[in-house]
């Protein structure tokens, strides 16, 4: 599970466990819904830092929910991401960067059993591709008050992960990482304009978080974290729009701390509904990340690289997720309603980091296609 903000974040839905994703800025649990819903998305990706192209990465995603005997609904989706370029230059220490292929596949399916102010869900996932597999489940339970002005939300997921790297010429063969994580919320409505939400997750992990694939990279085999997350949505009357802030902190035993600030402006006109966003993201480098001296081609000397092992006894890593720097992603969606069943919506998000000891800037592009039915 990734913790630090970079492409992968981009793709990524949650950073929690399937069954404790943050849940919307209703106040109440969630009733029945009267509708289903197929989903269609298309997302593609791809980063670069000066000189060089990088990843690429396609993504298509189908998601389906359906209500049952107007007490359960049933939810399911599948993502198949094709990934391929080239390694980050300065941190795999090879002539160049290293060319890469991948296909990742994703399956989770939830169920949800409704009561009056309340809701409990339950989640299995399953994620495959050569070098890593996931498993995870999740808990989910929301209580809402008699006057549906707050709702207490509680979680609880575990994933076990397996990392075998032999599949793809490494020497990583059946590694093993486990996670818990405990979620804690309270949706509050404030006035009939405005709702705020606050979101704790406890992260208590235990196994292998080395990268396998870059040298110089030794980790602790434990990483618990802190994650509060507050969300504040307000309805602008004057404008018939929505304004969404958020501020997100997170802190782990790597010793990263980071925070996250973002806002959007959700705007209806006509059968449009224009999204312009903005994010801001700064974080720490981790207590074990060191800054590595290479040539123009990515490479360590051979008199760097025996000064590094000397020096390098512990715990050490030159992983630029793990370095100190800030990002800001810039973002806009645009949704049209054919009617009140049939939604197409485009969104394009601009990321880009400005990382300091040396490293080369990434930025990156991710474009997204969608189409929304309710039946």
């Amino acid at each position: 599970m990734a913790a630090t903000e970079g492409p992968s974040r981009i793709l990524a839905a949650t950073m929690v466990l399937p069954g404790l994703a943050a849940v919307s800025g209703a106040a109440r649990a969630e009733e029945a819904p009267a509708q289903g819903v197929v989903a269609l998305k298309y997302g593609h990706y791809e980063d670069s830092q000066p000189g060089l192209d990088r990843i690429r990465v396609r993504s298509p995603h189908v998601y389906v929910m359906a209500p049952i005997a107007g007490k359960w609904s049933l939810e399911g989706s599948h993502v198949v991401d094709s990934v391929s370029g080239a390694t980050p230059r300065l941190h795999t220490f090879t002539t160049g960067a290293t060319r890469m292929t991948e296909r990742r596949k994703a399956t989770d399916v939830k169920v949800t059993r409704y009561f009056p102010r309340a809701s409990v869900s339950g989640t299995l996932a399953y994620s495959d591709e050569r070098d890593y597999e996931s498993k995870a489940a999740g808990l989910e339970a929301r209580f809402s008050t008699d006057d549906n002005n707050r709702t207490f939300i509680v979680g609880l997921g575990h994933a076990e992960d397996r990392i075998d790297t032999t599949g793809t010429g490494g020497s990583v063969r059946d590694r093993h990482r486990r996670t818990t994580e405990l979620q804690l919320g309270l949706t509050q409505v404030l006035t009939p304009d405005d709702t705020a939400q606050f979101l704790y997750t406890r992260v208590h992990g235990r196994g292998y978080y080395d990268d396998p694939y870059k040298d110089f990279d030794r980790r602790p085999d434990r990483r618990d974290a802190d994650i509060l997350l507050a969300r504040w949505n307000r309805h602008v009357e004057r404008f018939d729009a929505a304004l969404r802030v958020h501020w997100r902190y997170y802190r782990d035993g790597f010793g990263v701390r980071a925070h996250t600030l973002g806002a959007e402006w959700a705007q209806p006109l006509a059968s449009w509904t224009i999204t312009p966003g903005l994010r801001w993201y700064r974080q720490t480098a981790a207590d074990f990340w060191f800054a590595p001296v290479a040539d123009a081609t990515g490479r360590l000397s051979d008199l760097e690289t025996r000064r590094f092992a000397i020096r390098l006894t512990g715990l050490h890593s030159a992983d630029a997720r793990l370095a100190a720097f800030h990002a800001w992603t810039v973002s806009l969606k645009l949704a049209y309603d054919f009617n009140a069943d049939n939604t197409v919506d485009f969104k394009v998000d601009h990321y880009r980091t400005s990382p300091g000891a040396g490293l080369d800037p990434l930025r990156a592009r991710f474009l997204q296609l969608g189409y929304t039915h309710r039946f």
